[in-house]
């Protein structure tokens, strides 16, 4: 039985840490003054075409520094879906998630962050689907990376669906 547990404990996989440190100086463009606007829309879609939006759900505007790259390869792969029940148990730095911005989708799934300075970002957030009380809920974490040159005059558009 003890073998047994071993075994199957081997076929998870478990998260590597990250190589790149956390650079503080490279992530403090989340917090210099810009004119970019990034609107999206959260959403996934059921097996059945059933669109269920973000509704109420925390957006994160992730400054896309070497250290975010590399979680984020780590984290989902080649895919921009993670299911919730997947969503790695890890510890970053502090920092990490201090030099981030966020804001609330509307019922819709819609959200909009403003004055964002030019610089490539990771906008990210979940799409979770079920009875609160269900022990075992659908969706998960959806992300998308959007690029500000400074030079938009309209905003930019951003959709987070996993695909």
């Amino acid at each position: 039985m003890l073998g047994l547990a071993a075994l199957l404990g081997a076929c998870v996989a478990q998260p590597s840490p990250t190589a790149s440190s956390f650079s503080a100086e490279e992530a403090a463009v989340i917090r210099k003054p810009g004119t970019g606007v990034i609107v999206g829309h959260a959403f996934r879609t059921r097996s059945k075409g059933q669109v269920v939006n973000a509704a109420g759900e925390v957006v994160r505007l992730i400054p896309a520094t070497a250290y975010a790259r590399e979680r984020f390869n780590r984290v989902f792969g080649k895919t921009k879906f993670l299911p919730h029940w997947r969503y790695p148990n890890e510890q970053v730095d502090p920092r990490y998630a201090e030099l981030t911005r966020t804001t609330k989708t509307a019922a819709n799934g819609r959200f909009s962050f403003d004055k964002v300075a030019p610089g490539s970002y990771f906008v990210s957030t979940q799409v979770i689907w079920g009875e609160e009380d269900q022990v075992f809920r659908e969706g998960g974490t959806v992300y998308d990376e959007v690029t500000l040159t400074g030079k938009e005059t309209e905003p930019v558009e951003v959709i987070l669906s996993g695909h």
